[in-house]
């Protein structure tokens, strides 16, 4: 709405596309799309271990956007939990080094906003049925 270029991808679609793309020898055209964009966002890092080709790509997509451009990592597992996603301790570490560098880490704890949401939305549901019930 603003006029920014957004886009979103998990980091599973974000890292077969980048196989696929190498696959068709587009490789780089792909990664330079993804350095054009004005924020990426990239969902669901962590959860899922990534082969090293697969990593090495991520990791080319995020040096390419290198103080350039912003990303956005949405992840439930700390740093120190990405070793398993990103078996090459070297690797980890430069992708944690390309992340952090100049910038804004929010945390948000550790409960699934998707589930404090439920929550309350339960208890809006049973407080609105207690007081229909006192209403009769």
């Amino acid at each position: 709405m603003a006029g920014y270029r957004v886009h979103y991808t998990t980091a599973a679609a974000l890292v077969n596309e980048m196989v696929e793309a190498a696959d068709d020898k587009q490789l780089g055209k792909t990664i330079a799309r993804y350095g054009r964009v004005d924020l990426l966002e990239i969902d669901e890092l962590g959860y899922l271990e990534l082969d090293r080709r697969g990593a090495e790509m991520l990791f080319q997509v995020l040096a390419e956007r290198e103080e350039k451009n912003s990303i956005a990592i949405a992840s439930n597992e700390a740093f120190t939990g990405w070793r398993r996603t990103f078996t090459d301790p070297r690797l980890c570490a430069a992708i944690v080094d390309r992340l952090t560098f100049n910038a804004t880490i929010i945390e948000t704890g550790t409960e699934s906003y998707r589930l404090a949401r439920t929550k309350a939305q339960q208890n809006n549901d049973t407080k609105s049925t207690i007081t229909a019930q006192r209403s009769n």
